[in-house]
């Protein structure tokens, strides 16, 4: 991440709030949208002495360097490909910016532009789909006054349509709307992860016995990663997933380990939800799903009122598993 440092001046859409979590959306379709919303956001901020974080595309980053000026020097900037991509990790990094500078923020509000990295797969949309509505319960306790813009250029009407239930409000250009298909995050739908089919031949029902299910997953990712290390690794992770549904009172689950387009993926479902929220970013190291964040290349965490749903994956380290 990159930090710039000068002075700043400019309204921006609405008012700082005295307190809590501000969550907006901005739908855009052309750079002169995106700046009419970036830049008065950006200046209030500044203006107030509030830090200001922008996490956007390489092409909007320039354009926003352009139009600031000399105030660009003052805002911490980083592209979404470093900071946007784990949707799990980024109310974790967001609430520790929001940490790191409340103390210097005469307010005690920070700023955050946050477009996330969007590969386009449905897994990752889901998986963005389901940070969004929780952001509302996971940063609730914090002063961040976050826009989540999102290009209808090159995004999908499903997508749009989910940015719309995510979000309470929505900046247009210099004004603050109320979204009307806003859906309270306890009664949004954000599941988006597929159960593992019933039928399938090694489908493992783990019913408490947390050996049993931890050879079971040893035996499928041996013959399907690079090394005898990267599979105990995985097993590792996967056992920590299991001592993560434990914890909130499932001892029950379907186990599914299988490779997928270059990877080897376990997904674990259970027909209850887990007990309380299923957000992992904010956890503390060593605690809840902390492990296995760090050893697979992503993790999604799905529960409602469906059931819930762990999917990791880790590469196959040049298996043809596809």
């Amino acid at each position: 991440m990159q930090h710039r440092t000068t002075p700043a001046a400019g309204s921006a859409p609405g008012r700082v709030p005295e307190a809590g979590f501000r969550h907006q959306g901005c739908l855009y379709g052309s750079d002169a949208e995106f700046l009419a919303m970036a830049v008065p956001f950006a200046q209030d901020g500044l203006r107030r002495g509030e830090p200001v974080l922008v996490t956007t595309t390489a092409a909007n980053l320039e354009l926003l360097d352009a139009a600031m000026g000399a105030d660009a020097d003052r805002i911490a900037v980083a592209e979404s490909a470093y900071i946007g991509r784990r949707p799990g990790k980024l109310a974790g990094a967001l609430h520790r910016y929001w940490n790191r500078h409340r103390s210097t923020a005469p307010t005690g509000a920070v700023r955050v532009l946050a477009e996330p990295a969007r590969t386009g797969s449905p897994r990752d949309e889901a998986a963005w789909q389901r940070a969004e509505a929780e952001f509302n319960v996971s940063l609730a306790s914090t002063r961040i006054w976050m826009i989540c813009p999102y290009d209808t250029r090159t995004l999908d009407p499903g997508a749009v349509e989910h940015a719309r239930r995510a979000h309470p409000e929505y900046a247009v250009g210099g004004e603050i709307r109320p979204s009307a298909e806003f859906t309270a995050p306890g009664e949004a739908e954000c599941s988006g992860i597929p159960a593992p089919p019933g039928s399938a031949g090694d489908l493992f029902r783990f019913e408490g016995d947390l050996v049993a299910v931890r050879r079971h997953v040893l035996d499928r990712a041996s013959a399907l990663l690079r090394s005898e290390n990267t599979a105990t690794l995985f097993g590792v992770a996967v056992g920590e997933a299991i001592a993560y549904l434990l914890e909130h009172g499932i001892d029950r689950a379907a186990v599914w380990v299988r490779p997928a387009a270059g990877r080897v993926v376990c997904t674990l479902h259970s027909d209850r939800p887990v007990d309380g929220p299923a957000f992992y970013g904010l956890r503390p190291a060593g605690t809840g799903l902390w492990m296995t964040d760090r050893i697979c290349e992503w993790l999604d965490v799905s529960s409602d009122a469906a059931g819930c749903t762990i999917e990791l994956a880790m590469p196959a380290g040049g298996q043809d598993g596809a």
